[in-house]
């Protein structure tokens, strides 16, 4: 076995102990394109060869797999931390307004900074919001009825 077949089998070798640490799907398809680059240098190919057949196999095995994996593969990901807030109901406790950079809720017995997700309204105390998105630390909401807003003057 030549240096190159091991160092493809090396890399083989790393790209699938990543996989198997992260469980993300983040580095199978370079070892299916080292598994290729393995066996065309066993076969005698060139370096070139080998390097061209390591980034074809991995970007056809990305650009086939990928939309599948992301589709089916932790699709079941039960949300953790900040994530499992987005959908939930929260309640003003401090007046939301955007453009004067003020406001907070309470959800699930923590105070957050919050902002509305549509600009130039304000929410105000008391105010059922439904949380968005979590932008950094704070809350992107709006409200729970749509006639809670109060445009700006």
């Amino acid at each position: 076995m030549d240096v190159e077949a091991i160092v493809w089998l090396g890399l083989l070798v790393f790209f699938l102990a990543v996989e198997l640490a992260t469980l993300g799907l983040t580095t199978i398809w370079f070892a299916g394109g080292a598994l290729a680059a393995f066996f065309i240098s066993l076969a005698g190919g060139s370096r070139m060869t080998q390097i061209l057949v390591f980034i074809a196999v991995a970007v056809v095995l990305l650009i086939f797999t990928r939309p599948f994996a992301v589709k089916y593969i932790n699709r079941d990901r039960i949300k953790t931390n900040a994530d499992s807030l987005i959908g939930q109901i929260a309640v003003v406790t401090e007046v939301i307004d955007n453009l004067a950079g003020q406001g907070q809720a309470r959800i699930k017995g923590q105070m957050w900074t919050a902002r509305a997700t549509e600009e130039g309204c304000r929410i105000p105390a008391g105010t059922r919001v439904v949380v968005r998105e979590i932008s950094g630390v704070k809350l992107m909401v709006e409200p729970e009825e749509a006639e809670s807003f109060v445009p700006d003057k």
